[in-house]
Order: C-alpha cells, then structure tokens, then sequence
C-alpha cells in the first residue's frame, strides 16, 4: 500500500484538509493529495491520490460533477448556502410550473458570478477574505455546463436538485441564481457529491470507515487517475527511453494530446504528450515505482 487512488466519502463537518489528514494517518503515508476540495456543510466523493499516484491527480480536477442539492427558497444568505447569515427573506410563492419554466433557463452553457465567499483569488487574495471585511468587489464570471438538472423533489420551501456539471461549477451560485429567478431568495441548504467522472460515491470508503486494511482493500492503481486518456502501448525499449524522459516517434494516426503510456504487460508508465510526430514525456512514474 504505497501508490493509488482512493475514493473517499467525506459526511457534513470535516473540512477536505481533515480528511487528508485522516487518510494520511490510516495509509501510514505523508504524501496524500485530493483532487478538488468540499466545504465543510458539504458530503460525499472525494479523490484522493496515495504515494506517487498523488503525481497524477491533476488529470482529476478537470472532470465533470454530479451533485444531489437542497436548495432552501426564500432566504438569500451572504455565503450562498446554510452557514452564512440571512441577508433577505421572502414568503415562497412559486408554483411547479414556475420552478419548472425557471430550472430550464439554467441548463446547458450558462454564465455564472462566483460567490463572495469563495477560494477564487482577485488580485492575488482569497475573494472569501474580502467579504469577511465587508469589502465589495466585483465578483468574477465564467462559463459552465450543466448537463442535467433534475428535480428530485419540491416540497416549498426546499428543493432538491441532481445537478451533473462541469468542472468549475458553484452549487452554491446556481441556488442563489434559481432564488433570484423565482422572486424569493434561495441557498444551499444541502449538499452531496455523487460522482466525479466516472468515479461514483457508492464505491468510497466512508471516512469514519477508515483502517489501514480498508484503505488497502479500496486502493485503486495510478493509473486509474487517467483512465479517461487515450492510451499508448510501447515496447521495453521504448519504456525505458520515456522513464528517461527521452521523446519517442507518434503514429501518424496517434490522437493528440495528453494519452497513458504502458510498457510490456500492460506495466503504467506514466502521462505522455502526443504533439504531432513526437511523444514527449510528461509525469513518469520512477522505475522503483513501477
């Protein structure tokens, strides 16, 4: 148990950073990475890579997300979710037809402000930092995706939402949007993560589950971090120059980009690049790590 990737589910109150630790503790290993955080009121999937399989959780964070939410209608608050304080409260008059209508206008590519209290940095700080001061700053945009929207259930003034999106997306934000829409306000009053990729909460390990056996027995190999990459197959020869970091010849016909290399018994190499005719090697695994 020196290398791999494991699938964590994280309950309401630890912080990302606890559960680190926490896994760190059980593994016996100090070098544990996560691939995208959750906040404290937030449960469910994380990704953890162990030992030199942390080298390859970058290739993690970009993948898409699906969520289970309570949005609570008629409060906004200034976090966007349960923990901030109320900043507005109105009576929730919105009908089925209405959430229906106002749940449409947020699927597919959408625009969405961060929130305040956020990691997102402006001007080399924390936007989260600002806000604490009472500090009004412009609040950045970006594009998102929400592939699906699913409502789960209406009971006024709570509604609960799947949300599949796209990496990058602010649950939080889209609460406080769909309030806005319907005229009442709106947060997070709970929140879930179910997937990342095709990594399912079902298959984590519950973090008050930890041992070092469960941890052994739930640990997937490197290369499960970028199992969504094309994969390149080489010779011994040719596995021995990419652990050099000398570059090979592509196929012609080899897919561009970032792809898996595997030596000779289907041995994890590590991530390549494919860049026209050339591979280059990107993170190799060390030959005492293979």
């Amino acid at each position: 148990m020196t290398s791999g990737i494991l699938l964590l589910d994280k309950p309401i109150g630890p912080t990302s950073h606890d559960a680190v630790a926490r896994v760190r503790r059980a593994a016996g290993l100090r070098r544990v990475g996560h691939a995208g955080t959750l906040d404290p009121l937030a449960s469910g999937l994380l990704l953890l890579g162990l030992g030199p399989a942390a080298r390859f959780l970058e290739y993690l964070v970009g993948l898409d997300k699906t969520y289970e939410t309570t949005v609570r209608l008629g409060q906004a608050t200034t976090t966007y979710d349960a923990e901030g304080e109320v900043t507005a409260e109105r009576p929730v008059d919105v009908s089925a037809a209405q959430l229906a209508a106002a749940l449409d206008a947020f699927r597919g590519p959408i625009r969405q402000r961060v929130p305040p209290h956020s990691a997102v940095k402006r001007d080399g700080r924390p936007l989260y930092e600002s806000a604490r001061r009472g500090v009004t700053l412009d609040l950045p945009e970006r594009e998102v995706v929400i592939h699906a929207l699913d409502l789960l259930a209406f009971d006024p003034p709570l509604v609960s939402l799947r949300v599949a999106c796209s990496s990058g997306t602010y649950i939080r934000s889209l609460a406080h949007d769909l309030g806005a829409a319907l005229g009442s306000g709106g947060h997070v009053a709970a929140l879930r993560r179910t997937a990342v990729g095709a990594f399912a909460v079902t298959s984590a390990v519950p973090l008050d589950a930890l041992t070092p056996e469960s941890v052994a027995a739930a640990l997937l190999p490197p290369e499960a971090a970028v199992q969504h990459l094309p994969r390149i197959e080489v010779g011994e020869s040719e596995a021995i120059r990419l652990s050099l970091g000398q570059r090979l010849p592509a196929a012609a016909d080899a897919t561009q980009g970032n792809a898996a290399a595997f030596g000779p018994g289907g041995r994890f190499l590590g991530v390549v690049e494919v860049d026209g005719d050339v591979i280059r090697p990107r993170k190799m695994l060390a030959s005492s790590d293979l």
